[in-house]
């Protein structure tokens, strides 16, 4: 299922680094969330990409938006990768799959991997609606984060 700016939000439940839940409804009651599922931490595109992010924050905290960070990874992992990369963001733990899956963005083999996470942005808003939506097939590619700073304007 394609999810496009005007759909509500699936809802989720996940882990963060820290194991503890979090939850979009929660997230967006004072806020609007940008979500950035990615393949694999340590991996060099994802890597580049967080680290961006990283050095870009005062752009999302100017907007007021909190950023959440997905991918498949264990919390245990995503914990080691957010200290090494002194990420200033959360990242979440989709471990078995339900949350990529629901907003379609999920490989059916990733390099023999089955179920990796697409690269993927999605802006949401206050109301639980998508505002910008972008899944990527090639995992080289990187989000137009132009676009996601616009739907935040």
């Amino acid at each position: 299922m394609s999810l496009i700016p005007g759909h509500k939000a699936p809802d989720f439940k996940l882990k963060n680094t820290s194991g503890e839940d979090v939850t979009l409804s929660e997230e967006v009651k004072d806020k609007e969330v940008v979500l950035l599922f990615f393949p694999l931490a340590y991996s060099s595109v994802c890597t580049d990409e967080l680290c961006s992010v990283r050095d870009d924050m005062n752009k999302y905290n100017k907007t007021g938006a909190k950023v959440l960070g997905i991918s498949i990874d264990s919390f245990f992992t995503l914990k080691e990768f957010k200290q090494a990369k002194e990420l200033n963001f959360e990242l979440l733990s989709d471990f078995n799959r339900t949350t990529a899956f629901a907003y379609g963005c999920l490989y059916d083999d990733f390099f023999g991997m089955k179920g990796v996470a697409k690269r993927a942005a999605f802006v949401v808003g206050k109301d639980m609606k998508i505002k910008y939506a972008q899944v990527l097939e090639k995992a080289s590619d990187l989000p137009d984060f132009d676009a996601v700073q616009q739907a935040l304007s």
